[in-house]
């Protein structure tokens, strides 16, 4: 299989990824914090490395301050049901994913929160004065994807953090398409939530995520439960990580995200980028001549990661797509990439785009086969 579908889950995982997970699984998978013996002791010492870690790579202000996630969708709604209070008003995009478009229409249709929804531009980018101007007196919070999962736009997250912290506001970034691909500080984007999943662009296993909560918020927990050192208090305990974390965390998985990590750091960040970008570029340019084909978002590398869509115009994105797998052993996603406002908002529903998204393992060579059985497809129409 010619995997290009990293945007929704990376594959393959680096090599040490399966090794720390098949050797923490084999010797060392207690329950951390649940008992005083070396085992736990040694899971309890993954999860706290593993938060001093991602606190380095993000630029974090505190490694307690990190809370791990069934996944980015899971960090979202932590996020989101956490802080929002009845009354409170909400700024997001077009571009968003379901995992931030869907907790926000449902808090904004059961009359708990007011919600504006920003449009992108026609190449996929939000004009921070845009927000600046749909800022309110009830505005509390602004809630943005880093990337888009469907253009790979990336987005003004530093200008709308300066935005937000100017007018005292709450900044989520959702960077379930840039962490791992593109460099992240939080403290100088003025990001007071980073909310990611572990088995994309960081290379971790699915079931992994991560939710940064910043100095300036405090989130009711989003589930009670055990926490291992504090058994005495009747509701959950109010020092982080543990006020998010009731319940046993996935510290297999958790290791894993690390090695993955492991392997973003070695790489290193701007290459897996480059390499990513510099792919997609090279089927952008074969499709600009291939007739029957519209690419969207724009072409400025600086201003992408590595994800391209595009449709032909003789056969719908799911037809295309279930072709290139059945034929050709070629995996992309087709549809709405679970972001229909964006779709909307192109003109490309209900069908969708097929979109391509490969990863650091990817070659020229993918690419090439791509194209050749694209060729073929539509040649043969």
């Amino acid at each position: 299989m010619t995997y290009l579908d990293n945007a929704a889950t990376s594959f393959p995982k680096p090599e040490g990824v399966y090794e720390a997970l098949d050797r923490f699984a084999r010797h060392s998978l207690a329950n951390p914090g649940r008992s005083g013996h070396k085992m736990a002791l040694e899971s309890e010492h993954a999860l706290t490395d593993a938060r001093h870690r991602l606190n380095r790579f993000f630029a974090g202000r505190n490694p307690d301050r990190w809370a791990f996630t069934l996944n980015g969708t899971d960090a979202l709604n932590m996020a989101f049901k956490g802080v929002l209070n009845p009354g409170d008003h909400v700024i997001t995009t077009d571009l968003e994913h379901n995992s931030v478009s869907r907790p926000l229409v449902a808090l904004a249709e059961a009359k708990r929160i007011s919600l504006t929804r920003i449009p992108a531009d026609s190449g996929g980018t939000i004009d921070p004065d845009a927000i600046r101007k749909a800022i309110t007196s009830q505005t509390k919070l602004i809630a943005l994807t880093h990337a888009s999962n469907v253009l790979g736009t990336v987005q003004p997250v530093e200008e709308v953090g300066r935005i937000a912290r100017e007018r005292d506001l709450i900044f989520l970034v959702d960077a379930a398409q840039s962490a791992g691909v593109l460099p992240i500080d939080v403290q100088a984007c003025c990001i007071d939530l980073l909310a990611m999943p572990g088995h994309k662009s960081l290379l971790g296993p699915t079931g992994t995520g991560a939710l940064y909560v910043g100095p300036r918020v405090n989130l009711r927990p989003w589930r009670e439960g055990g926490t291992g050192g504090d058994s005495l208090t009747p509701t959950q305990p109010t020092d982080f990580p543990f006020h998010l974390e009731g319940g046993t965390p996935n510290v297999l998985g958790v290791t894993g995200l690390v090695a993955g990590l492991d392997f973003v750091e070695s790489r290193g960040v701007d290459a897996i980028r480059k390499h990513e970008v510099e792919l997609c570029d090279k089927l952008r340019a074969a499709l600009s001549e291939l007739p029957g084909f519209e690419v969207f978002g724009h072409a400025d590398t600086n201003r992408r990661v590595g994800v391209i869509s595009f449709r032909c115009e003789i056969l719908p994105a799911p037809e295309l797509a279930g072709l290139l797998d059945q034929s050709f052993d070629i995996a992309v996603r087709p549809g709405l990439h679970c972001a229909p406002y964006i779709h909307k908002a192109l003109g490309t529903a209900p069908d969708g785009l097929v979109r391509v998204s490969p990863g650091p393992f990817n070659t020229q060579t993918d690419i090439d086969h791509l194209i050749d059985a694209l060729k073929q497809i539509t040649g043969g129409m």
